[in-house]
């Protein structure tokens, strides 16, 4: 019974990321805002993620698993209130901040659970966990869809609290060791596929923090929220299909669809570019998730997997900070069709360790 639980959590957890996105047109004529400050209001989110990483591994082995999940879930739904109910501007960042934190605690809950619950299975539970997470990132766009801001966030909320009742069903975590070894993300095959998942998140963020307000020029919010939730399925389509070709491939053609889908978007203002452009974006970001975990499990021995997916988890979650908050000062400054510089960016680094890893025998 406890699996099914885990699978809704991250759904809705997942969610939490994706809601912002159609709601960013409504709230930035609210408040006479442009794409630098909802920029940095979206990143708010995956930095309070990386306090919530660190406060739920504590608590998780203080107060246990139940408690961390219910406080979790509390922190986010408070955060989705008050960001619905709130017209002030360092209350909606207060706002935000506090439902990364609950997801942050979520996410590290789910986590430990699922490592802990199926020793020898870790591998296929977690695939299971990142399918339920896919499919949160439909549901977040679907919420947003329902128009304005405070509808989609407090419909968040209170799917946040139906959860609650589905504590009961999570025991206690085994006493089992998770995590231990730190050796392997020492290695430079695993900042390879490290870098290679922050370029696919960071994408994704500059699609939720950023584009959603140079869409608003001719789309609707719920055209928006739809747009976006096809955008979803056509990543979780470009996930599947990655994971029968070698990583290595699947990976460079999905940094560059990204990289072009990124900016076309932000350079043109026709609906056929965009169209074509997400389609470019989706199916890249899909690739380059793939391939980055399969790069992750080519370089890190099994014995010593937990740890390096965690921090690599970690690490992606500072692509989708950067996406929003660096993606939002260039397009205030240098216009939306030079976004396409944060995949270039990140790309002349994953080459540059690319080159370094093969010139050290790493495979």
């Amino acid at each position: 019974m406890a699996y099914p639980v885990l699978l809704a959590l991250g759904a809705v957890d997942a969610a939490g990321y994706s809601v912002i996105g159609p709601v960013l047109p409504a709230l930035a004529a609210r408040l006479d805002a442009g794409p630098a400050v909802m920029g940095a209001l979206v990143s708010a989110f995956p930095l309070a993620m990386l306090v919530g990483f660190a406060a739920a591994g504590r608590l998780v082995r203080l107060g246990g698993l139940r408690l961390t999940v219910g406080l979790s879930i509390g922190v986010a739904a408070t955060g989705s209130v008050v960001f619905a109910l709130t017209s002030s501007t360092p209350a909606l960042f207060a706002a935000r901040a506090l439902m990364g934190l609950g997801s942050g605690g979520l996410w590290i809950a789910v986590t430990l659970a699922t490592l802990a619950y199926w020793p020898g299975q870790e591998y296929l539970c977690i695939s299971r966990i990142y399918a339920a997470y896919s499919v949160g990132a439909l549901l977040g766009p679907s919420l947003g869809a329902l128009g304005g801001v405070r509808a989609p966030l407090l419909a968040y909320a209170a799917l946040l609290l139906v959860l609650l009742p589905g504590l009961r069903a999570l025991r206690s975590a085994p006493d089992r060791a998770v995590g231990s070894d730190t050796s392997a993300v020492r290695t430079t095959g695993f900042w390879v596929a490290a870098v290679a998942i922050m370029l696919a998140i960071l994408a994704i963020g500059a699609l939720d923090g950023v584009l959603p307000l140079h869409f608003a020029v001719l789309l609707s919010q719920t055209q928006i929220g739809l747009m976006y939730a096809g955008v979803a399925a056509l990543i979780a389509i470009g996930s599947t299909l990655a994971g029968h070709y070698p990583p290595v491939r699947v990976l460079i053609i999905g940094a560059a669809a990204l990289t072009v889908g990124l900016t076309l978007a932000g350079a043109t203002t026709f609906l056929a570019s965009w169209s074509v452009a997400l389609v470019l974006l989706g199916l890249g970001a899909g690739l380059a998730q793939t391939g980055a975990t399969g790069l992750l499990l080519a370089a890190v021995p099994t014995e010593k997997i937990v740890t390096a997916l965690i921090v690599w988890s970690q690490l992606g979650i500072l692509g989708y900070l950067a996406g929003p908050a660096v993606g939002g000062l260039i397009a205030e400054h240098l216009g939306y069709a030079a976004l396409g510089l944060l995949p270039v960016a990140v790309v002349a680094v994953l080459l540059l360790l690319a080159v370094t890893a093969r010139r050290s025998g790493t495979r």
